[in-house]
């Protein structure tokens, strides 16, 4: 029997700490889902300066910029299915996870399951980026919750997590197409129709948006914009005479004419909305013009370009002052009259029948942008409707009470929420909480040449998943009396 102590091992070497990998793309994301979240700000609005500033700083190419794009853009689109899925992969409710590591989760949970980039690569830059900006603790959570779901697909995950479509149609339709369920059932509502359509819909309100160009008429051309975008880059527009639609990856602000003002970026449903306007008949005198509503400035800088080709003017009123200036910068160097002031709609300062034709593209939910702003989605509750109604019933009555007997109105607004559309016309043109209006329906349908499915009229809505452009309404007016 050997009584001798057993050798002493010698001790290895503590494992040096090894600092995190900064990943400059994902860093960036994380920042901009901070930034949409912490600050109610929009993430159209926080990219851009994030990624001037990234490439600014060298290192950082287009590849990065567009991972970057799709990692925000992505995640915000799929909120609410990336919540389901992980709310089922951690022991606590989703409201006691902190948010910033929630960003972390569902940054890794879209590379797992919307895009192709492997899942072992996909786990390790999540807990990677989980160590720079939460610390080692938290990126062991982060790296326990990303591995549970790797165990699925999305569309095993959706087998899982989704209410069955006949045991209750809206639950399901929301965590598949992760909108509200509330949104899910408007859409509904305003559509009709059957499964396919709402599913349709709800799938075009998670695509990426083509980039639409507006060749401002009488100061650019559709010829000189595809010219200068190249025949690989551009595509003429699907409805609009004015509108060019570029290619993934194109950048709009370094093409010479939209640096000069002469073309913009503009969604061809709102190009529509103003063409119609300007092309409705009149009776009498076409000389004068007023966007009540004129901010941001595209329907503006299309109106403004199309009386000075009437020789008519047009006057921009935008009640905030810092969207006023954004209308002084579309309309700059526009050669007809215009003027930009800073006013409020329903308290206006212009003498009443002062305007041949008026358009009014009234405050609203946004129901009908979820494809550009998706994190609006989150943020509607239904009561906001009742907050906008006021607003919206009130600029339309101010509208017809500025126009003159004879000339055209135009109601619009970026949601196809029936209580936002033909409920507001319906209401003011019987009365409904003020004065009644004497004004007739004009019927827009022919006044959008070619586009089809247009309903029954004589309003207009569209549509995402049936013309590609925003979710659009539009009511023609005519002042009788």
């Amino acid at each position: 029997m050997n009584d001798r102590a057993p050798r002493r091992q010698p001790s290895r070497p503590a494992k040096p700490h090894r600092r995190p990998q900064k990943d400059p793309v994902r860093i960036l994301a994380f920042e901009a889902l901070r930034a949409v979240d912490e600050r109610d700000a929009y993430a159209n609005l926080v990219l851009p300066p994030l990624l001037r500033k990234a490439r600014e700083g060298g290192g950082f190419d287009a590849r990065d910029a567009a991972l970057a794009t799709e990692l925000v853009y992505g995640t915000l689109r799929r909120q609410g299915t990336y919540d389901a899925i992980i709310a089922s992969c951690v022991d606590r409710p989703l409201r006691e996870v902190d948010p910033p590591v929630l960003d972390v989760l569902s940054l890794g949970a879209h590379q797992l399951l919307g895009t192709r980039i492997p899942a072992h690569a996909a786990v390790s830059a999540s807990v990677e980026l989980a160590r720079v900006v939460l610390g080692d603790g938290r990126a062991k959570f982060v790296n326990a919750v990303l591995r549970k779901i790797t165990a699925h697909d999305l569309d095993g995950w959706l087998e899982r997590v989704a209410p069955p479509y006949e045991d209750d149609a809206e639950a399901h339709l929301a965590v598949v197409h992760s909108h509200p369920r509330w949104i899910v059932s408007a859409l509904w509502d305003a559509l009709g129709g059957g499964r396919a359509g709402i599913e349709d819909l709800l799938e075009a309100d998670n695509e990426r948006p083509e980039v639409t160009l507006v060749a401002r008429p009488g100061r650019s051309t559709v010829e000189e914009l595809l010219a200068a975008v190249g025949e690989d880059s551009g595509l003429p527009g699907r409805w609009s005479p004015y509108a060019v639609r570029l290619a993934e990856g194109g950048e709009p602000g370094a093409l010479q004419a939209v640096a000069e003002g002469r073309a913009g970026v503009q969604d061809e449903g709102s190009q529509l909305v103003a063409l119609a306007l300007a092309n409705a008949p009149v009776d009498g005198p076409d000389a004068r013009w007023l966007d009540g509503c004129a901010g941001p400035g595209g329907k503006a800088a299309m109106l403004g370009a199309l009386a000075a080709q009437r020789g008519a003017s047009l006057l921009a009123s935008e009640k905030q002052p810092h969207r006023a200036r954004l209308v002084e910068r579309a309309l700059a160097g526009n050669p007809g009259p215009y003027q930009v002031i800073a006013a409020d709609g329903t308290r206006p300062p212009w003498r009443p029948e002062s305007f041949d034709r008026v358009l009014v593209d009234v405050p609203c939910t946004g129901l009908g942008a979820l494809r550009r702003r998706p994190e609006a989605r989150w943020r509607r509750r239904p009561e906001d409707l009742d907050g906008f109604a006021p607003l919206q019933r009130g600029l339309l009555r101010e509208a017809l009470a500025a126009v003159r007997v004879g000339g055209v109105v135009g109601y619009a607004t970026c949601s196809p929420h029936p209580a936002e559309t033909r409920a507001v016309v319906e209401d003011v043109l019987k009365g409904r909480g003020g004065p009644a209006a004497s004004a007739e329906w004009i019927d827009a349908r022919p006044l959008m040449p070619g586009v089809p499915a247009l309903g029954d009229g004589p309003d207009v809505q569209l549509w995402p998943h049936m013309h590609g452009t925003d979710a659009m309404y539009l009511a023609l007016l005519r002042r009788t009396a």
